[in-house]
């Protein structure tokens, strides 16, 4: 472990969580009830389209893996908490995607994700997940979302509705102008979440990237966001590679399938504390937490053996029968702030309907065993 015994001496003291700490817009439940329009609005024209319904957001997997997430032993009491109380091997199933909510050609730049998916997790449940035994987490190859709160949110999520399938051709040329634009503000050190989301995202292998929560989240008496990084030498060879994408539609999930069949790989899961709710806002998920402030600490580490990672007319399958959900999970570890209590109903209306469309209801998974 890096990080789990790291120094804390010369850092705040973790912020307490408290329910105040989240502060609902007067209008939220308008707010939502809009997004979830056009979360349908999407769901409709991809299903009408492929004749198959495909999710909201993140509709393309590039490789989903088998593996098995191993909490730290000797964690001190602040880390020691919700799911990382005690030591412990969990069996584990991660998904490779991009954000968009049709399936794309690879040559579209988009920011990428990956969903990660705890078994046999006991403990007291969130709303909604009650009689589940998983645990998730969704994150995002980079620190901070796009919309600062449920109204911004809509607005992008509405952009991007308005362009579901269409002519794929003008969206290559947009990503072409919008990865350009993003090469240019990333050599002076800036970055554009919103460019990325439209586009411009750098062509980074997925296998090698750090992934975010982006979102905080209850971790027990504390608040914290998560990250997901590579450790092991093969994940980290590829942290500055870049896919070659031309004449390859897809060429990530290529690329991820021949690299996680040649060496799988191993992360370490990390968290963030929040010290400071003014510099670290709980409602405001576009802000970096400072981590000269407040340095992310490994708790558990995630090892996938070498194996498949897409198998045409299999992988799929198993694809279709997956959820995942922020809100599958522990009491100890909720979602905070705006953006995640507009994913809640959202997300859970998104797979209900990929599930009765496909004729496969989703359901959660108790053991490996039970996924195909």
């Amino acid at each position: 472990m890096t990080s789990a015994a790291h120094d804390t001496a010369r850092y705040a003291p973790p912020v307490r969580y408290t329910p105040d700490v989240e502060r609902p817009q007067p209008d939220e439940g308008e707010t939502i009830g809009k997004l979830e329009e056009q979360f349908q609005h999407i769901l409709d024209t991809t299903s009408e389209s492929y004749g198959h319904a495909v999710r909201a957001v993140h509709a393309k997997a590039h490789g989903i893996a088998r593996g098995t997430f191993t909490v730290a032993p000797g964690l001190p009491a602040e880390l020691a908490q919700g799911l990382f109380a005690k030591p412990g091997t969990f069996e584990a199933i991660l998904r490779i995607s991009t954000n968009a909510g049709d399936i794309l050609d690879d040559s579209i730049s988009l920011p990428r994700g990956l969903a990660l998916k705890l078994l046999g997790v006991d403990g007291e449940r969130l709303p909604g997940s009650e009689g589940e035994t998983t645990q998730d987490f969704v994150l995002v190859n980079g620190p901070v979302f796009a919309a600062k709160d449920a109204k911004a949110f809509l607005g992008n999520l509405s952009l991007l509705s308005k362009t579901t399938d269409k002519v794929e051709g003008l969206k290559k040329a947009l990503s072409g102008v919008l990865h350009a634009t993003s090469a240019a503000l990333g050599a002076v050190g800036i970055e554009s979440a919103t460019i990325n989301q439209l586009g411009g995202a750098p062509q980074v292998h997925p296998m090698g990237a750090t992934y975010y929560s982006q979102t905080p989240f209850r971790f027990g008496d504390y608040i914290v966001k998560w990250a997901l990084k590579p450790v092991s030498a093969a994940l980290t060879g590829l942290t500055d590679e870049t896919i070659a994408i031309h004449g390859r539609p897809d060429a990530i999930r290529e690329d991820v399938n021949r690299d996680m069949v040649e060496h799988g790989g191993t992360w370490e899961f990390q968290v963030q504390f929040n010290t400071d709710l003014d510099a670290m806002p709980v409602e405001d998920p576009t802000v970096v937490w400072d981590e000269e402030a407040s340095p992310f600490r490994t708790v558990a580490t995630l090892v996938v053996e070498p194996q498949a990672a897409w198998v045409r007319g299999v992988t799929d399958k198993t694809d279709d029968a997956l959820a995942y959900n922020i809100w599958h999970g522990l009491a100890a570890h909720r979602p905070l702030g705006g953006i995640n209590r507009a994913r809640n109903e959202t997300y859970r209306k998104s797979s209900a309907f990929r599930g009765n469309y496909n004729g496969c209801p989703m359901h959660e998974p108790a053991t490996l065993a039970e996924v195909a």
